[in-house]
């Protein structure tokens, strides 16, 4: 019996998978690198790339800013989308091993992206921020997703979270609203009272179940 190609499966991408992306769109050509490089979670391909898209749908240009970034796919993929940012810098306090032999593997596909992605061991907080900026974070744990949220509104940048690993507290929404939803409620709201114009979206519960994205730019 064949087994589901499950896109939230955690297991790694390798040669074996590249016949399951045989086109030339930009997913399949993104997805056989990914492959080839031999390191990277298939959810995280997945995640990865319906987050950029959809954040590309709505912000163009500007430098992008990728926090907790792990193996910085999504730095590379908003990079290919929109050719017009000219740069990304890519932060985690931990950068996997394995992050340069991706990164390598887009950069030989894509030569134009060779030093347009810096990948720095750092935390947000040194990180100063502008106001033309695009600040993503896919899955930023807990508490780190608000940092993100406030640390793009006090500079005015654009932003987008797939919020994951929710750190609850008593909320008065909690009659109504399960206590993960109704923090996430709150977030938008904030956003929206900082003065953003604020949308959200969901990507397939098959990637994540984790998979509410908030999108705010300042209005």
């Amino acid at each position: 019996m064949t087994r589901t190609f499950s896109p939230g499966s955690r297991n790694r991408l390798t040669p074996r998978d590249l016949p399951r992306f045989p086109s030339e769109s930009l997913f399949d050509r993104v997805a056989r690198a990914v492959c080839r490089a031999e390191c990277l979670p298939r959810k995280e391909l997945y995640e990865a790339w319906e987050v950029a898209r959809r954040v590309r749908r709505r912000y163009r240009g500007g430098r992008v800013i990728d926090v907790a970034c792990g193996h910085a796919l999504a730095a590379h993929l908003l990079l290919l989308l929109d050719d017009t940012s000219p740069s990304a810098l890519a932060i985690d306090p931990v950068i996997p091993p394995s992050n340069a032999t991706l990164s390598a593997e887009l950069v030989r596909t894509w030569p134009r992206l060779e030093g347009r992605v810096v990948v720095m061991p750092a935390r947000l907080a040194d990180v100063a921020l502008e106001a033309g900026d695009v600040v993503v974070s896919v899955h930023a744990c807990g508490s780190l997703t608000d940092d993100v949220l406030a640390a793009a509104a006090a500079a005015r940048a654009r932003v987008a979270v797939l919020p994951c690993c929710h750190e609850l507290a008593p909320s008065p929404l909690d009659g109504w609203l399960d206590g993960p939803l109704a923090l996430d409620v709150a977030r938008a709201q904030r956003l929206i009272s900082a003065g953003y114009d604020v949308l959200t979206q969901a990507i397939d519960p098959a990637i994540t179940p984790k998979n509410r994205l908030l999108l705010g730019a300042p209005t």
